[in-house]
């Protein structure tokens, strides 16, 4: 009995589009481990996303009237390489070079033109699997992700946020003086009851909140004025050197070859990078060049099947867990001005695949997919505005030879989404191409 054989097509929807969430774009498929011959594959995808939001009433009088933020998404390419070698009967191993993440947001429109962001990341892969009975396999390795990024926040959307944390700053300042000052009466009385130690001590913690209810005051004072100063620009820079770090992957495997059953369970560890960071914003008089930026690239846990359920045609799925909620970019010049990240996810992301592929001859074949990510409700970064998606794609593959060559087409429609300033984001799509060529020894 004969199956066909293939995995989800190396088309993948991605950031701001229909990826495993976040900053996304390509996946290691750890399933070409499991082919029986030694193999190369080059890889080609193209996405084109049209993302685009309507701004609040407010927003749109800021800005002069723009009501829409028009498609703030780059179209984007990505390349992938991967080798496969049978170095014993149970031994093989595997290299993969590709670009895991990425994002590029380029506001055109309204108020929050001129907001821009670019991230860019490189990875290569060497994993071994140990095939320990028929049906059994475990596989592991490394990773290694480099990665570089640069983002622009134009004056008004850095001076409504310094104001804001101007505002914040001046109400600690007065509920600290507050207390600093009930406090002082406490010491008072103690004092004039006669209780000198307890006067002394209450007296000194007064003075310590009085002191820092001063600091605060002050830094808020600056803030305030330089938020309301549109003499000198307040647009904020930045950007982060290129720095590389490593990863580990393990995963396991269990197959039932007569009918083409596999259920694999593969594990990446997250990957920390720490960036040299420069940053301006010329209205606070900040040009630092010496920053530090810790960003965590997310753990993802992925739980592949596939069966076979008839000659010539397979089911496969996917379940994917990413945990965005620990990916922050929180620059210390930007914190410092205006109490916050740069960007940001608050939640974890699931996604889920479910295919069909079916041999129509000994050399052609086809295959249809769907994914699902479920929206859930999160304030969106301006960066990446939306939440889940659903998207369908098709493809097919012909053998010539030795080699294979596949292509295949997915169009997502993007969850509906609402930034923290109450722009809205819907009605958005990405559509996205793919093809590779497979080379077997």
């Amino acid at each position: 009995m004969k199956y066909v054989t293939t995995s989800a097509l190396a088309l993948t929807i991605a950031a701001g589009a229909a990826s495993a969430g976040g900053i996304e774009r390509s996946n290691n498929d750890y399933g070409f481990l499991f082919s029986e011959n030694d193999r190369l594959q080059l890889s080609f995808s193209h996405v084109m996303p049209e993302v685009s939001g309507t701004y609040t009433a407010a927003l749109t009088a800021a800005g002069g009237g723009e009501d829409d933020t028009g498609n703030m998404a780059n179209d984007y390419t990505n390349y992938g390489f991967a080798y496969k070698n049978n170095f014993t009967e149970k031994l093989t191993f595997g290299l993969y070079v590709n670009n895991p993440y990425g994002a590029g947001a380029e506001y055109t429109q309204g108020i929050y033109s001129g907001l821009t962001a670019d991230w860019d990341s490189d990875q290569i892969a060497l994993v071994g699997k140990y095939r320990v009975t028929d049906r059994v396999s475990v596989f592991a390795g490394t990773r290694y992700v480099e990665s570089d990024a640069q983002i622009t926040i134009p004056d008004l959307l850095v001076r409504s946020a310094v104001g804001r944390n101007a505002q914040g700053l001046g109400a600690q300042a007065q509920a600290l003086g507050a207390e600093a000052a009930a406090l002082g009466a406490q010491a008072q009385a103690a004092g004039a009851a006669g209780d000198a130690a307890l006067a002394q001590e209450l007296g000194a913690q007064a003075a310590a909140l009085g002191a820092e209810a001063q600091t605060l005051g002050a830094r808020a004072q600056t803030l305030g004025g330089a938020a309301q100063n549109f003499g000198t620009s307040m647009e904020f820079n930045a950007s982060g050197d290129r720095v590389g770090d490593w990863g580990a992957i393990l995963g396991v495997a269990y197959e039932i070859p007569d009918i083409a059953l596999r259920v694999a369970l593969s594990w990446q560890s997250e990957i920390e990078h720490n960036f040299s960071t420069s940053e301006t914003i010329p209205g606070l008089g900040i040009d630092a060049d010496n920053g530090e930026t810790k960003v965590t690239m997310p753990q993802t846990v992925a739980l592949d099947v596939q069966s076979g359920i008839a000659p010539g045609t397979l089911v496969f799925g996917q379940v994917k867990w990413v945990e965005w909620s620990k990916w922050e970019v929180r620059t210390p010049e930007y914190e410092g001005a205006t109490g916050g990240a740069v960007t940001g996810f608050d939640n974890d992301r699931v996604t889920w695949t479910l295919g069909i592929g079916r041999q129509f001859t000994e050399d052609m074949s086809g295959f249809a997919q769907v994914k699902y990510e479920a929206q859930n409700g999160d304030e969106v970064s301006r960066l990446s505005p939306r939440d889940g998606f659903v998207s369908f794609g098709v493809g097919g593959q012909y053998k010539m030879d030795n080699m294979t060559l596949r292509g295949g087409v997915e169009y997502a429609w993007v969850g509906e989404a609402e930034d923290g300033s109450g722009t809205k984001f819907d009605d958005n799509s990405a559509l996205g191409f793919g093809v590779s060529l497979t080379v077997d020894f």
